[in-house]
């Protein structure tokens, strides 16, 4: 499975709308065959910063998703909206999704 983060600084006359912008480029992502989720976050510590966490399934759904036509035209849309290139963390990890947190169960 690939596990991915990344965080986008928008301009702030954009954060009201970025959610918006995407919509179209994060629908299609959802709708991928390989998709585990695609799910967007702003930071409790800056209003300003969008975090997506996604993960693909294997090799070829990650392969697949980049390569994927609206994968370029999602980068287009986001492009003037944002102060500077995105961070990402990008592994390859064991799994096929979410574990339960082990150090806090709750019964």
């Amino acid at each position: 499975m690939y596990f991915i983060v990344v965080k986008y600084q928008v301009k702030p006359e954009f954060t009201d709308s970025f959610m918006d912008r995407v919509a179209e480029f994060t629908q299609a992502t959802r709708a991928e065959e390989g998709n585990l989720w695609f799910d967007w976050s702003i930071s409790v510590e800056n209003p300003n910063e969008f975090v997506l966490v996604e993960g693909f399934r294997d090799d070829e759904a990650a392969s697949a998703h980049v390569n994927g036509p609206h994968f370029a035209k999602g980068m287009e849309t986001m492009r003037p909206l944002l102060v500077a290139t995105p961070n990402i963390v990008s592994r390859k990890v064991d799994g096929e999704g979410w574990d339960k947190m082990g150090e806090l169960v709750i019964d």
